[in-house]
C-alpha cells in the first residue's frame, strides 16, 4: 500500500485523467516555483478508473487557475490549510485566456508584433472550443503536449 503523507498548506488536485500529471505539472510551471510537489500517478478511483493526484505544498495564489480549466474542467481543487480541506474550487472554463499559450498561425499577428498579448476566446463551451483573438486560428485542446506555453 502506497502512503502520501498530508500536506500542511497548499492543494491537492484530484480526479486528474489518467497519464496528464506530468503534463499539468508542467504547464502549472510548477518546476519553476519553490513548491514541494507529489505526483500520484494511475491510482485506483471508483469514478474513473484510474486517475492521477497531484499534491503541491504552496499558497494557492501560486496556481494559474484558468490553465487548470483550460486543460481539464473536470479537476478537482481541494484548499489545504493545517492539514485540512477548507474549500473545494470548481473550474469553469474562462471567457478569455491571455498571455498563456502562444497562437500556432505562422501568419497570425502576434508572430509578427511580439509585444502583441496572445488572446483567446471560448468559441464553444460545449465542445471546450477556443480561438485566437486575432486570426481565429483554433486552439486544439487535445494537443496540449504541443501547445506552447508562454
Amino acid at each position: 500500500m502506497l502512503n502520501v503523507g498530508k500536506i500542511e498548506e497548499g492543494f491537492v488536485l484530484d480526479h486528474i485523467k489518467a497519464g496528464q500529471s506530468l503534463s499539468i505539472y508542467h504547464h502549472l510551471q510548477l518546476d519553476t516555483k519553490d513548491c514541494t510537489v507529489a505526483m500520484i500517478m494511475n491510482a485506483r478511483s471508483k469514478k474513473m478508473g484510474k486517475k492521477d493526484i497531484l499534491k503541491v505544498e504552496c499558497d494557492i495564489n501560486e496556481l494559474n487557475m484558468d490553465v487548470l480549466a483550460v486543460i481539464d474542467h473536470n479537476i478537482t481543487v481541494n484548499v489545504i490549510k493545517d492539514g485540512v480541506i477548507v474549500a473545494k474550487k470548481e473550474l469553469t472554463l474562462p471567457k478569455e485566456i491571455h498571455r498563456v499559450f502562444k497562437c500556432k498561425n505562422p501568419r497570425c499577428i502576434t508572430s509578427i508584433e511580439q509585444e502583441l498579448p496572445h488572446i483567446f476566446y471560448l468559441a464553444d463551451e460545449e465542445k471546450c472550443i477556443y480561438r485566437c483573438r486575432y486570426c481565429e486560428e483554433k486552439f486544439d485542446m487535445h494537443s496540449l503536449e504541443r501547445v506552447k506555453i508562454m
